[in-house]
């Protein structure tokens, strides 16, 4: 399929051929459903911890008789029931990645790809690159093309003045090639690839 490319001054570029196997694939919601999950889960730090009874400090003196005194037995003032006791069954360091066959990883990439070019939300550059690296022109020239929220995708490595414009554009994310990925695709409402990263993720995904 077609499209057409575009400058960052929003003048037209010619076209570039994309790939259907990649951008014209239909819809698939659970795919991108399981793939975003993969990609939260992945990143958790699974730092979170409560104390077991081994790790609060106190006494392990018996509180009170376990007769006669017409209360509950007990045997810890560190069990759970009293005040800055253990808690039982609480979270413990872990990871929470689970496995994602390589497969299904790659369609939920295609997917997403596919999903913005069906929607419209696909913006193709000829380069991401300016000079200045000054924000308010970026900023200018994005808004020009409709791109209040988008993630743009260039090549294996990124304009170091395009990079240093975009880093205080709100709702702008930029990526090399290698970098992209469904939730981030997903996450803002246009996507911006530039000729190069097309030709990078269609090498990559075919």
């Amino acid at each position: 399929m077609k499209t057409k490319v575009l400058t960052l001054d929003n003048t037209a570029a010619g076209d570039i051929d994309l790939d259907e196997a990649i951008f014209g694939l239909p819809a698939r919601p659970d795919i991108i459903h399981r793939m975003v999950r993969w990609q939260l889960a992945k990143r958790r730090a699974g730092t979170h911890e409560t104390r077991v009874i081994s790790d609060v400090t106190g006494t392990t003196k018996k509180p009170r008789p376990q007769k006669g005194t017409g209360g509950a037995r007990q045997g810890s003032l560190r069990s759970p029931q009293f005040r800055g006791g253990a808690v039982i069954h609480g979270p413990h360091p872990r990871s929470h990645a689970h496995d994602l066959p390589k497969k299904v990883r790659r369609l939920a990439l295609k997917t997403a790809l596919s999903v913005k070019q069906a929607e419209g939300k696909l913006i193709v550059l000829d380069a991401a690159k300016l000079a200045d690296g000054k924000t308010k022109t970026l900023a200018a020239k994005l808004k020009a093309l409709g791109c209040n929220s988008a993630l743009i995708v260039d090549g294996p490595e990124v304009d170091g003045g395009f990079a240093r414009a975009a880093r205080n554009v709100r709702g702008v994310d930029v990526l090399p090639q290698q970098g992209a990925n469904v939730y981030d695709i997903m996450r803002r409402d246009t996507l911006v690839l530039t000729r190069a990263a097309i030709e990078h993720l269609q090498a990559r995904l075919k």
